[in-house]
């Protein structure tokens, strides 16, 4: 079975859960740092709009709808014109989770215990070392994580030997101004939710996943699947996130294409509701959430118009 096509869904998601890094070895990617002022200036003077843009209107309000890219560049994380001004004219910051808010770790644990256990062979240990260390990561930082949670973070670190880092996501980006702006940040999912979606309550199903991530780690696979949506992100290349066979470059089975359809599409309806609730309570929002929720048959941009909303794409 491919798992080219898992490996970028779940990724999209984990990587809001990377841990702190440390340069553990010569061979290992730098740590993303802070931009340094001289960083700061260049990369606002340079911003371009990235990703993809829709105004929203309904009820004599505007608000917008940014899609995400869960690992990013440094250059990343200036918004652009179009995203700017969003920013500007909305007053609320929605986002899938608010990984910031201090109940956040509380609530993984929480989630984590509802899922199956899963006791690991020696080999199975010794595949989850192995990826630690290709992450440059110690091997026992993320033992108090679900083995299964500990394979897909390891492929959100895939990405930065190509320059993608967790780091430099665009919620980490919005969410650090929201805050610096005192602006409110609600959450349209919670992290039950989200967890109950990665983490299968049956041992058997919860081994497979584990053997299917890390098989995708150990080809090769995962890291250049984050390239490619890295490279579909930055052009707004909708077209591509919708054809699941391009984008994971494999033929996928039925489970996987089931997996994809539920980690994606049956979350859709249920985040446009969110995002027209917050809407509807008088204040303009900027709702971000990833962009691969914005392609397919059950794409944002659709559902909302089907609510009621004008909704233009900006960029």
């Amino acid at each position: 079975m491919s798992v080219r096509l898992f490996a970028s869904t779940l990724c999209a998601l984990l990587a809001l859960w990377v841990p702190p890094l440390q340069a553990l070895a010569q061979d290992c990617p730098p740590v993303a740092a802070p931009p340094t002022p001289d960083q700061l200036q260049q990369g606002q003077a340079k911003a371009r709009d990235r990703g993809a843009l829709w105004r929203l209107k309904k009820d004599g309000r505007t608000s917008y709808l940014y899609g995400t890219a869960h690992v990013g560049q440094l250059d990343w994380i200036f918004p652009g014109p179009n995203l700017r001004q969003a920013l500007r004219e909305t007053e609320v910051l929605a986002v899938e989770v608010d990984v910031t808010a201090p109940d956040t770790q509380r609530e993984m644990a929480e989630a984590q215990r509802s899922a199956a256990p899963l006791p690991l062979s020696t080999e199975e240990q010794q595949r989850l070392d192995t990826q630690a260390k290709a992450a440059c990561v110690p091997t026992q930082a993320l033992a108090h994580l679900h083995p299964v949670m500990q394979a897909v973070t390891y492929v959100a670190l895939s990405g930065r030997r190509a320059g993608l880092d967790p780091a430099f996501g665009q919620e980490m980006a919005l969410l650090g101004a929201a805050r610096s702006l005192q602006r409110p940040i609600v959450a349209l999912e919670t992290i039950g939710l989200q967890m109950s979606v990665l983490l299968p309550k049956e041992e058997s199903k919860a081994r497979r996943m584990l053997h299917m991530t890390l098989e995708g780690l150990e080809k090769g696979e995962s890291p250049r699947t984050l390239e490619r949506l890295g490279k579909a992100w930055v052009e707004g290349d909708l077209a591509l996130l919708g054809d699941i066979e391009t984008l994971c470059q494999c033929k996928p089975s039925e489970e996987e294409r089931a997996f994809h359809k539920m980690l994606n599409d049956d979350r859709n309806p249920h985040l446009a509701r969110r995002i027209a609730e917050e809407h509807g309570k008088g204040k303009p929002v900027l709702a971000a959430v990833g962009l691969l929720h914005m392609s397919g048959p059950q794409a944002l941009p659709g559902l909302l118009k089907a609510q009621g909303f004008e909704v233009e794409r900006l960029h």
